[in-house]
């Protein structure tokens, strides 16, 4: 049986077994809300397929866990893995942000 030749991984910024750990708060179903979730699922499915997950967090539903946060204004993504733990504000429309935040490569 002949073996087959060993092919190089891939190099990237990260790990293959890291998962994206990412809570978005958003403040019920207000329309800068509903546009951060929309525009982070796209995101996600676009950017991170198969290596997210995704907890949406109402502040109004679940004020504990918000106010363990510390958020300074919503809507605001946290992502807790991997490391370093980042914060972003906004509808999360700016993908170039994102992927900075996320320490991902930017789009050429």
């Amino acid at each position: 049986m002949t073996e087959l030749p060993k092919v190089p991984p891939v190099v990237n910024n990260f790990p293959d077994d890291d998962i994206f750990r990412l809570r978005l708060f958003v403040t019920g179903a207000t329309p800068n809300s509903t546009r951060a979730i929309s525009n982070i699922k796209e995101f996600c499915e676009t950017y991170l397929k198969n290596r997210y997950e995704l907890e949406i967090v109402d502040v109004y539903q679940q004020p504990l866990i918000a106010e363990s946060e510390q958020l300074i204004a919503i809507p605001m993504l946290i992502k807790s893995s991997p490391s370093p733990q980042k914060k972003l504000i906004g509808d999360m429309s700016n993908t170039d942000k994102i992927l900075r935040a996320l320490n991902l490569p930017s789009r050429q």
